[in-house]
């Protein structure tokens, strides 16, 4: 049986990652935060596609929330054989605007909580522990890589982090047959620009984007689906940007 829990999945890159697993045949976890009428559309959605699915409420800023979804998964779908860390939040504005409680934010949400369900994740995967591997695909950001300067510093920061986490969790968990990969969007239509503060952040920078356009989730969903599969067997620490050439 395969199963996929995905953070964050009741919007944007994490909603059409969870369809697009509906249509290979995974049974979905949609978990959200607050949303829970977004969350269970997805999955109306993912049963009108042959698969089961459920929508289950966990801020993963919060480590007893994160064990709690977990649980639930197991309890209603099975082991998780695939871990989505989608979740992830940004607020806009530079350097002066960054004080103690947005650090945290960004960081409890986007690495604290990446690092509490990828610990859950390989507790019920890891062969070591008497189970059958799997597969981690972390969200991480072409922000990583270009630093977001004059916009969110805090939160390409963050993402930064993600891919480190991602090199070392791959070569730690390799022996235990569990593969750890990450996707780096660039601009992407989604909602996330908005609860940022700049709902039209994608058409005003697309002009610096080598293709000239935002991306859509669809190709983020298609590139974690890839990683996630066995098409990507010899893939460790492996990262894909989907980012239009920047």
């Amino acid at each position: 049986m395969k199963v996929m829990i995905i953070t964050g999945a009741s919007r944007g890159i994490g909603a059409a990652t969870a369809l697009a697993a509906a249509r290979e045949g995974y049974s979905v976890c949609v978990n959200y935060r607050s949303d829970k009428k977004s969350a269970e559309s997805i999955v109306q959605q993912i049963e009108q596609l042959g698969s089961q699915a459920i929508a289950v409420e966990a801020d993963v800023a919060s480590e007893s929330d994160v064990v709690e979804l977990f649980s639930t998964t197991v309890d209603n779908l099975g082991v998780p054989t695939v871990l989505v860390n989608n979740a992830g939040i940004l607020e806009a504005g530079g350097l002066e605007k960054i004080d103690t409680n947005r650090l945290r934010r960004i960081f409890e949400t986007n690495v604290y909580g990446s690092f509490y369900c990828a610990r859950e994740a390989v507790g019920l995967m890891s062969t070591r522990h008497g189970g059958k591997g799997g597969s981690i695909v972390n969200m991480s950001s072409v922000a990583a890589k270009l630093g977001a300067p004059k916009e969110y510093v805090d939160y390409a920061a963050s993402k930064g982090a993600i891919d480190t986490m991602t090199i070392g969790l791959a070569k730690e968990l390799a022996s235990d047959e569990i593969r750890v990969n990450a996707v780096r969007p660039g601009v992407i239509y989604t909602d996330i620009h908005a609860s940022g503060g700049e709902p039209d952040r994608v058409d005003r920078v697309k002009s610096n984007v080598p293709m000239r356009r935002g991306g859509v989730a669809s190709e983020v969903a298609s590139a974690v689906m890839w990683l996630a599969s066995d098409q990507a067997s010899y893939c460790t620490g492996t990262f894909i940007d989907v980012s239009g050439g920047r």
